[in-house]
């Protein structure tokens, strides 16, 4: 079984001034907005980060499933961590596995050789997990959420590369680790004190809630090539800035030398 990292959804109460600070910070391009998730009370803009991308939803109407999030984790933080199966059968066997652990899928469509697959965060126990299928079976090409294709003009990787990592965050990080491991059907490794799955293109990696926040998705580790560039941009943009780490959007990037 492979699984892609493809993108990762953040929340926020208000949108352009997070998609201004995403930009300009990490040199990135907006490539999409997804009038569909109007019907979930949102609205939202698509980043490409190599040849995945990073989104950021915000609600647009009370009540919503993204406004309720923000007040469980008292503010913008990620949300989502979405991934591609390489096969529809796999697809399959990740959300039979989440029913299997008592895992509830939140939201799932089939259209046209697209088959999405949401699993509750309240069970994932830190983040939804999207597992998608498509008939394409392209890791680096076509991906539905941005409309297919179009989007490969807007990929620029000289400030920020791609992703590496994906920080999640519990009380239970060994609960944590390995409800992820049931649901995915990907091995927990420890190394030290560290544990992690890992997917295609990244590690997932389960940590210690030390924010004060509770369980989430605390924070994403990005391979950068120019680290000077983003740490003075942050600054200016009067962002938490150490010289591994900048805050943007209540989520940790960690930067790791391309």
């Amino acid at each position: 079984m492979t699984i892609q990292l493809r993108q990762i959804c953040l929340v926020a109460r208000e949108l352009q001034p997070v998609i201004e600070d995403l930009t300009g910070i990490l040199g990135i391009n907006a490539c999409y907005v997804d009038s569909g998730v109007g019907k979930f009370g949102l609205e939202n803009t698509l980043m490409a980060v190599g040849r995945n991308f990073l989104e950021v939803v915000a609600p647009i109407e009370e009540n919503t499933a993204g406004g309720r999030y923000l007040d469980r984790r008292n503010g913008d933080g990620g949300y989502m961590v979405i991934t591609q199966a390489d096969t529809f059968e796999n697809q399959r066997a990740v959300r039979q596995r989440a029913l299997d652990n008592d895992v509830r899928v939140a939201w799932e469509s089939e259209r046209d050789g697209w088959h999405l697959c949401q699993l509750h965060p309240g069970d994932m126990k830190a983040a939804f997990l999207e597992i998608e299928y498509d008939k394409f079976e392209d890791f680096n090409g076509n991906w539905m959420p941005v409309g297919g294709t179009g989007w490969e003009d807007k990929v620029k990787q000289d400030v920020t590369v791609d992703y590496l990592g994906v920080e999640l965050q519990s009380g239970d990080p060994v609960e944590l680790a390995e409800l992820w491991g049931k649901v995915t059907g990907l091995p927990v490794e420890r190394q030290g004190s560290e544990l992690s799955i890992r997917l295609n293109n990244v590690d997932l990696r389960f940590v210690e809630a030390e924010d004060g926040r509770g369980p989430g998705l605390g924070g994403l580790d990005i391979a950068v090539k120019d680290r000077d560039r983003i740490l003075s941009a942050a600054r200016e943009r009067g962002c938490f800035v150490d010289e591994d780490r900048v805050d943007i959007c209540g989520t940790r990037f960690y930067l790791r030398d391309a």
